[in-house]
């Protein structure tokens, strides 16, 4: 990838600013992650994380379906593919969505809330339909561990779980609904493979006890996402052969319960295919620390500053100068990376010690393919937006370019 910005900066003059996308490198990678998965699963993607087109169309012939949480994440996965499954989640669906979802044939609706519950019967109703869902539980305990919890502590997402015979009932007598299973998506980020494994089995234990007692037909169980990337410890991920192989011995366990296991996976599947790259613009000191300032900030990648940490990132080491004057530079010093926007809190890493840097050069930060560019605020202050490079094989194409046009050759740039 440093190749790749290198050499794009030699043909630009305007500082650089770009997120880069290993089209070739997801693909790769999702295959593997399949590879490894157990039979009865079902690997979706949640559009969530990032729903850029070129990323959907990518997963779409892979992934057994798209996770979505809003109507207009249903009409960017049409536009990709008319006929893959969608399941439909989220804690504030209106009526509008809920049309939506069935006319655009929606497979798994996740319920939120009894009222919810209602308002999808009704219209299903009136449009004389019958429409799945499953059952969003809001656990009494979930994992410990997760950076973000969505069960197991008070939150808006789903019915908690002292509440679910009740929802099982309802959902029974309600005309026009089909209840399939339950959804158990309860944490983001966690990197524990033991204890995701052992929440998995917790969901089984529970949607057993429900289907005897309520004399149900399942079908679904859906696990959720929430599989982590350490951005702090980038050697030090989430074992995915560790948790599938235990995983088989859940599965093996329960198998009397012949339910697909379906998990929808949103950063744990880009975020590893995604860069982003942002040119030094100037480097000082003040109160006896360093800043560089890049062309670019927190508006194209707000992930570190919403989550108050450093993002890791490498140097690009920019030879040509375009100045008479003396370039900034620093070396063996820690430096703290602002944007260019006009806020304190502007910061991707702090006190990083760096070798040298200078500006021209470019920072690139790994692990930007899930929770970037999409929960950014793209347009305070108004700065341009950045390039969108998209890397195959053996070429590479941007967004911007009303056809997919090749704009060099980089076999022997690229690194396998």
């Amino acid at each position: 990838m440093e190749d790749i910005i290198t050499s794009l900066k030699r043909k630009q003059e305007k500082p650089f600013c770009a997120y880069l996308y290993d089209l070739s490198k997801l693909r790769h990678y999702v295959n593997q992650l399949l590879t490894q998965l157990p039979g009865g699963c079902q690997l979706f993607y949640a559009v969530k994380a990032n729903s850029d087109a070129a990323l959907l169309r990518t997963l779409a012939p892979i992934v057994c379906g798209f996770e979505v949480a809003s109507l207009g994440e249903i009409k960017k996965v049409r536009e990709v593919d008319a006929k893959i499954p969608i399941l439909f989640g989220g804690p504030g669906k209106t009526r509008e969505a809920i049309e939506g979802a069935i006319d655009y044939d929606v497979a798994l609706l996740h319920v939120e809330s009894m009222h919810e519950l209602q308002l999808i019967s009704h219209v299903a109703c009136e449009k004389k339909v019958s429409v799945s869902v499953l059952l969003r539980v809001n656990l009494r305990h979930a994992v410990p561990n997760a950076q973000l919890k969505m069960a197991g502590v008070p939150t808006q997402f789903g019915i908690d779980e002292a509440n679910i015979p009740q929802a099982i009932a309802l959902a029974k007598n309600l005309p026009n609904i089909k209840l399939h299973g339950f959804h158990f998506h309860a944490m983001s980020n966690n990197i524990d493979s033991k204890a995701h494994v052992e929440f998995i089995n917790h969901c089984f234990e529970l949607a057993k006890t429900w289907e005897e007692e309520w004399d149900l037909d399942l079908s679904y169980l859906n696990v959720g996402g929430g599989i982590g990337v350490n951005y702090l410890d980038t050697e030090n991920q989430f074992n995915w052969n560790k948790f599938t192989n235990k995983l088989k011995n859940v599965l093996k366990k329960h198998n009397k319960a012949n339910w697909k296991t379906v998990f929808e996976c949103g950063r744990y599947i880009t975020a590893s295919c995604g860069y982003y790259a942002a040119e030094v613009l100037d480097i000082k000191q003040n109160h006896g620390h360093y800043f560089c300032v890049l062309r670019g900030g927190s508006h194209h990648l707000r992930l570190p500053a919403a989550w108050k940490q450093n993002h890791p990132f490498t140097i690009v080491p920019i030879e040509q100068w375009a100045y008479p004057f003396l370039r900034p530079e620093l070396t063996n010093s820690a430096v703290t990376v602002a944007g260019e926007l006009c806020t304190p809190n502007d910061v991707l890493a702090r006190d990083i010690v760096v070798p040298r840097l200078r500006a021209g050069d470019i920072l690139l930060f790994s692990y930007a393919g899930a929770y970037g560019w999409s929960i950014s605020h793209h347009d305070f202050l108004s700065h341009p937006h950045p390039a969108r490079i998209y890397v195959e094989t053996d070429f590479i194409y941007c967004a911007e370019e009303s056809v997919e046009k090749n704009l060099d050759r980089f076999s022997a740039a690229i690194k396998r």
